[in-house]
């Protein structure tokens, strides 16, 4: 049976660091409340006058550089992004048009807040088995800082900019994407949201005065259903393809939270050791987090291997899916 195999993985993340120090010269914080509470040590912030699609055409050019891909072989480009350049047109389109591929290439965004890249992937690989598609890219990009407030300090210790992008092929082996399954519960709404620019509440200056450009969270309700909800989805996949901890060579959550992927891993009884982490150094990066955490971990990671990855993010939106790597 055809299937979608990972023949190409890239990140890229901005230059300028963001510690805890320098937070505390922003905001009332301080390394150890932020340490202890959500596991980052700093984050990347992308501070030139630009979007998330310059972060995303740095990744994809990578990319295709390292694998030798002909740029007038891709077919499809799909961007999961929280953090478009602009409502219109698709931040896809524009990265397709920054790396040159667009002659050829259809783009598009999706929106499914931190489960992006899981979504994206599900959907590149149903184009592939279909046989519609032979060449998709997947480009998760994130200009976090763009939606977050620095005078709120429960939220702006969490976020980082970066992009992050895998290329699928077919394969006839029994490696790449194998399974995935993913959910929506809209009663997340009032929990984590970006309150204001959409039709439902326009920009105005009203908006802006009462600070409603900027990520909202209510970290406790989110924090109780991330864990449920990756833990649940992770065990159906898991029990759906017979697989066991042991059989699980690498755990890949969403990088929200430390506190969150220890509680995940833990429940899942899941070596620590096989949790793949990078959160302290790089913050919650959105979509991007998954393929960001994978791309500076895969020299660990040996073709073969089985994977699990996870995600939660607003909707409420999560999932997981089983991958055996095949780089």
């Amino acid at each position: 049976m055809l299937n979608a195999k990972i023949t190409g993985i890239a990140s890229y993340i901005p230059d300028d660091v963001l510690d805890n120090e320098m937070l505390s010269q922003m905001v009332d914080t301080n390394d150890e409340w932020i340490t202890t509470r959500v596991g980052v040590k700093e984050r990347r912030i992308l501070k030139k006058p630009v979007g998330s699609s310059y972060m995303g055409i740095q990744a994809v050019n990578k990319m295709l550089e390292e694998t030798g891909t002909d740029r007038n072989d891709i077919d499809l480009l799909i961007c999961p992004t929280s953090n478009p350049d602009h409502r219109f047109p698709s931040t896809a389109s524009i990265i397709a048009h920054g790396v040159g591929i667009e002659k050829k290439c259809y783009a598009y965004d999706i929106q499914a807040a931190c489960a992006g890249f899981l979504v994206g992937l599900y959907e590149a690989t149903a184009y592939i088995r279909a046989g519609i598609y032979k060449k998709v890219i997947v480009v998760a990009a994130e200009k976090m800082s763009s939606m977050v407030d620095y005078t709120d300090r429960a939220t702006c210790p969490l976020f980082g900019d970066a992009a992050a992008c895998v290329l699928l092929e077919p394969t006839e082996e029994n490696i790449g994407v194998i399974d995935g399954t993913f959910h929506v519960d809209g009663s997340g709404l009032e929990h984590l949201v970006y309150k204001a620019g959409g039709s439902a509440l326009p920009a105005s200056h009203e908006t802006v005065d009462a600070r409603f450009h900027y990520v909202y969270q209510e970290g406790r309700a989110v924090y109780r259903h991330a864990v449920i909800d990756m833990l649940t989805s992770s065990q159906d996949v898991m029990k759906r393809n017979n697989l066991t901890n042991e059989d699980i060579q690498w755990f890949v959550p969403h990088q929200a939270n430390l506190r969150i992927i220890e509680a995940v891993g833990a429940r899942l009884g899941i070596d620590e050791n096989k949790v793949m982490v990078n959160i302290q150094h790089r913050g919650n990066t959105s979509a991007a987090s998954i393929p960001l955490c994978l791309d500076e971990n895969k020299h660990l990671i040996k073709k073969g291997d089985k994977l699990i990855l996870t995600a939660f993010g607003a909707g409420f939106t999560w999932g997981a899916l089983y991958l055996i790597w095949s780089l």
